[in-house]
């Protein structure tokens, strides 16, 4: 039991000392080695870096990754300023080549256009989700074969 207890006091500090995470509702149940995440965070983005930071603690195995995206009021219905942002952090990003688009539906982005790696694909799923109020990303860019 021991253990278990310093295993959730350790995710929760590496959670707390992430700043990309809100842990304001996020809750940490430990089973032996595995970790179980609950509640809520604002984006995608969390959602991804709250199991990213629960794995580097030492003495976890597993990571059940149970959190919801709840989406701040402020962009609840609308997907224009939601898909015009995510638009200025693909455009921002050094690693994301021109070309490639998100447009917005429902709080979810769709990602569109074409790149030369699946490393530029990566980083413009990355820099999009980063956008406040991404429910999910839907990545439908393409990676030209080289001939």
């Amino acid at each position: 039991m021991d253990a278990s207890r310093d295993i959730r006091a350790a995710v929760y500090e590496e959670l707390r000392a992430d700043p990309l995470i809100d842990t304001d509702d996020i809750e940490v149940k430990v089973f032996g080695s595995d970790v179980s995440l609950d509640g809520t965070v604002p984006s995608q983005a969390q959602f991804s870096e709250a199991g990213v930071a629960a794995r580097r603690v030492g003495g976890v195995t597993t990571v059940h990754n149970l959190l919801d995206i709840a989406l701040p009021s402020q962009y609840w219905g609308d997907d224009a300023a939601l898909a015009r942002l995510a638009n200025q952090a693909l455009a921002a990003s050094a690693a994301v080549p021109e070309g490639i688009q998100a447009s917005a539906r429902g709080g979810k982005l769709i990602l569109t256009g074409m790149v030369s790696s699946s490393s530029q694909r990566v980083a413009a799923e990355n820099a999009a989700a980063g956008t406040g109020g991404v429910i999910s990303v839907i990545n439908e860019i393409v990676v030209e074969s080289s001939r």
